[in-house]
Formats: structure tokens, sequence, C-alpha cells
């Protein structure tokens, strides 16, 4: 591990693993945000200008009767999500490119301690975030795939634009997927410490209270239709 991998990485006692968690969620924000900008490409925009919504399993069904994912997942959503994540991600390089020492967390720079020879590293440093961003937006959306997947298994149908109440497969595996994702090709980035892993547990946990809370709020302020 480079000095500024350790740098960052690095905590000692409570206050420093919770600068490193948020640092965390700071490093991967845009693999975070790729759901969300999954709505935005396959319902909004859609309903917007009469785009053409094409779901991931084309209306296949599985053996048990049910659609594999249903129209909730559309390649309008995956695609769009992913490549949202990505120029999340070369925004987030443009405001904090420099930031590379621990004295610099929680907004270090998403590049911080990677070369040129890094695998992802196409068309320079704004390109190279770019990739890492899609593939981060990538293993969520898979996450959120195979999470909607099992639920199908299950029975638990959306019913129009309402969907089934299950929190932790609306969250944990995007979220599972999208560390593994980090940690797997992303090794030469801060994403891929293996340092990250017990602050990334703690964020797993977290995560579906989280999501609860903003759901919640969402319901409150009318922007969903049920409060999950």
């Amino acid at each position: 591990m480079s000095g500024i991998f350790e740098e960052v990485v690095s905590y000692d006692g409570a206050n420093q693993f919770l600068l490193v968690v948020v640092t965390l969620a700071w490093l991967y924000m845009a693999g975070y945000l790729a759901n969300t900008f999954a709505m935005l490409w396959g319902k909004w925009i859609p309903a917007l200008t009469g785009m053409p919504v094409k779901p991931i399993d084309a209306g296949r069904l599985h053996s048990d009767g049910n659609r594999l994912l249903g129209d909730g997942k559309t390649w309008n959503g995956f695609i769009g999500g992913s490549m949202t994540a990505g120029l999340l991600t070369m925004l987030q390089h443009h405001l904090s490119v420099g930031r590379i020492l621990a004295g610099d967390r929680p907004t270090v720079d998403l590049l911080a301690g990677v070369s040129e020879d890094a695998w992802f590293w196409v068309g320079g440093a704004y390109g190279a975030a770019f990739v890492l961003g899609c593939v981060l937006g990538f293993g969520t959306m898979t996450g959120d795939a195979l999470g909607s997947f099992i639920k199908r298994r299950r029975g638990m149908k959306r019913e129009g634009d309402v969907s089934s109440k299950a929190p932790l497969l609306d969250t944990l595996p995007f979220a599972i997927l999208l560390y593994l994702f980090g940690l797997l090709f992303f090794s030469q980035a801060l994403h891929g410490q293996t340092e990250f892993i017990l602050p990334m547990l703690a964020t797993l946990i977290a995560t579906p209270i989280v999501h609860r809370l903003f759901n919640l709020v969402g319901y409150k302020l009318g922007l969903k239709s049920v409060p999950y």
C-alpha cells in the first residue's frame, strides 16, 4: 500500500474511524447514487420525452411463472445510471483534484495515488474518473437487479409503480456489489484498499436504516407513494 493510501485509510479511535467512514461514502457516492440516476433515466425522462423503455428481461418469465426482473428494471436505467455515475465521478475529481493527504479527508481526490499505468486510465485523469464511476455504477445496478431477481423468486412483485416492501433486498445487494466491484477492480485506487473493509461493513449495517429514513422523508414530502 502506497504512503498516500495508508494516510487516507488509517484511523486511531472512534473519531478517526467515523472520518474514514465518511471518506468512504465520498469515494463511493457516485455508485450509491446510481440507483437514483437509474430512476431518472428509466422513468422520469421517458415520461417527459416519450423515450422507449426497454425492460432488461424483455418480458421473459421464470419457471416459477413470475417475471425475471419486471418492468421496473430497464436498460434505460441500468446504462443511464452507470454512465451518470461516471459523470458525477468526473465532477468529484474536478472539485477535489490534488487533495491527496490524510488532512484532506473526507473529500479526498478520487484519483489520489492512481498512476497512468492503471488499467482504467483512459483519456487522461477525467477519462479515468469516468471509467471508475461507470464501473461502480455498473456494480450498483447489477446488485439492484440481483435484489429484484431474488424478490421475484420469493413472490414479491411490483404492483404498478409501487414496489414491494423489502428494505434489505432493496439496499444490501446493490451496496454489497458496489463495494465488491471497488475492491476487485480498483486495487490501484483508494476504492480497492482492503483496509476499508471494516468501514464498509459499518456502512452496510447503516445502509438500510439510512434508506428507510430517506424514504420516510420522501413519503412525507409527497415524493413517494409508500414510506419504504
